[in-house]
């Protein structure tokens, strides 16, 4: 049966090409047919019913309103970005190298292996980080160096400092850990210069994920590593690319490690990615979508978290309203595409650990919000606070007391959140150190691309031609012809993958 209509990608020719997104079966399937290629097909989610459950929480678009470029060709051809994207840049990306110190199978940057290098300069990074300043109605606040791997780049310390300097809040590196692992000095020195928190690299609890993904044994980098970024404070995200079959069966255990760590606040699952050629029976037999993630962890945590308790990434709107009636300041709403990601926090609760959903209406909160906060000013919305207890009543009657974890008082944080006076708000130390966000994003590759979500997409790159480019779309279609164009060839073969036992 026909849900909807779409445009798509030839994952050969990587032509637009139309594409139909239909149920059958109990899944969600993408088929498409190129006209020199022939019929595609693919698992789009895997369950019909979380497929609709998570249509329902769309919001309307969010667009900048300084656009880079117009429409012409069409999505994806046109970024950006252009005039007709709807979501504006909540995460921008810098691949500041494409070197790296491993050479991964599964890496959709490919790093180092093309023979050439791609390393922007000092200049031309400041000009990248003043575009996203520059955006409006807002500056963006938050900026991940990747690459390649950040970590080689000699200059790293003096580019976290530059962005801080330019006014990001939120200064993040992607990495895999291994120069943090070698070094507490290189880790201190991140710190030193601002950097705020670190997305590792992280498949597993055992070898074999690393042997299979990234052709090393690397467990026990990533354990140094966090081990340093815990003594300097520095917050952590494990990123886990899921494959089925290499370590689906592992979700449960890293949510719980995760749990326990210091250094660790969020989990991330990214399903994986098949930028390259790839036969139809490996994409079916590897093929992960959020739903079979949200399965799994409901099975791997003995139902602890369920599937119900994820909510995509627009449902946290209502609560940006909220930041932005409170912090007088407009906030990127995320009007990103409900199917592209989700995510729950869970507290810990004893021995084990608790989603909020399960202590804490969450849908109750968001109609409440809805109902009574509409289009209020600053001023209204803290004098209705405080003329109508009602309001907080309501949102107070929301919370099971009996399940809530008794480590704090959670109408008090309600209260915090609501009356803070700073623009910048942190919830209390003793809920930070208790709480996990675990989320999922699965970025598309060519056999499930879908023109839709590019439109709504959220996490952008930022290019040395002063372009602001999707993620799907900047790995799908244009990473190669940018890194092209602003490289220079490799005198000598990139060194071989080197760690210090």
């Amino acid at each position: 049966m026909l849900i909807t209509v779409t445009k798509s990608l030839c994952p050969v020719c990587k032509r637009v090409i139309d594409a139909s997104v239909v149920e059958e079966n109990g899944q969600v399937l993408i088929k498409k047919d190129c006209p020199e290629h022939g019929h595609f097909e693919d698992v789009y989610w895997s369950s019909v019913e979380e497929y609709k459950r998570f249509m329902k929480y769309q919001i309307p678009g969010d667009p900048i309103e300084n656009p880079q470029t117009k429409r012409d060709k069409g999505c994806p051809f046109d970024c950006g970005l252009c005039n007709e994207h709807k979501t504006r840049t909540i995460l921008a990306n810098i691949d500041i190298t494409n070197d790296c110190n491993l050479r991964c199978p599964i890496c959709f940057a490919n790093a180092a292996a093309s023979g050439y290098l791609f390393e922007p300069t000092m200049d031309q990074i400041k000009k990248m980080f003043q575009l996203l300043r520059d955006q409006k109605p807002a500056p963006v606040d938050a900026i991940q160096l990747a690459g390649g791997e950040p970590t080689v780049r000699k200059e790293v310390f003096e580019i976290i400092k530059l962005a801080k300097d330019m006014g990001f809040h939120w200064v993040m590196m992607a990495s895999n850990g291994i120069k943090i692992a070698e070094s507490e000095e290189f880790t201190k020195k991140l710190k030193e210069a601002g950097l705020s928190s670190v997305y590792l690299q992280f498949d597993g609890m055992t070898p074999e994920p690393y042997i299979k993904a990234r052709g090393k044994n690397l467990l026990d980098v990533k354990m140094r590593a966090l081990d340093n970024l815990a003594k300097y404070k520095i917050d952590t995200c494990l990123v886990p690319t899921v494959v089925k079959g290499m370590n689906d069966d592992q979700l449960g255990d890293i949510i719980k490690f995760g749990m326990k760590h210091d250094a660790v606040r969020v989990v991330n699952f990214q399903p994986v990615s098949f930028t390259g050629r790839i036969s139809t029976a490996e994409l079916k037999e590897q093929r992960i979508t959020i739903p079979d993630l949200m399965r799994l962890v409901e099975e791997q945590t003995d139902g602890a978290i369920m599937a119900k308790d994820w909510l995509p990434i627009p449902a946290i709107a209502p609560l940006e309203r909220i930041v932005e009636v409170v912090t007088k300041r407009r906030v990127p709403k995320s009007s990103t595409h409900v199917h592209c990601g989700a995510g729950v926090y869970v507290f810990r609760k004893g021995d084990s650990f608790i989603p909020l959903n399960q202590f804490f209406d969450v849908e109750g909160a968001r109609e409440v919000i809805l109902e009574e906060i509409g289009i209020l000013t600053h001023e209204n919305f803290i004098n209705k606070m405080k003329a109508q207890p009602r309001i907080l009543k309501k949102l107070f009657s929301l919370i099971d007391k009996e399940k809530a974890p008794d480590y704090f008082d959670w109408t008090q944080l309600i209260k915090n959140i609501i009356f803070r006076k700073s623009k910048k708000y942190s919830a209390p130390q003793i809920v930070q150190k208790n709480a996990l966000f675990i989320g999922t994003m699965h970025f598309m590759d060519p056999f499930n691309f879908d023109t839709a979500r590019v439109e709504r997409c959220c996490i952008h790159y930022v290019t040395p031609d002063m372009r602001i480019i999707p993620f799907c779309a900047y790995n799908t279609k244009h990473r190669e012809e940018i890194e092209k164009k602003f490289s220079k060839p490799l005198k000598k073969p990139a060194p071989e993958y080197m760690v210090k036992e």
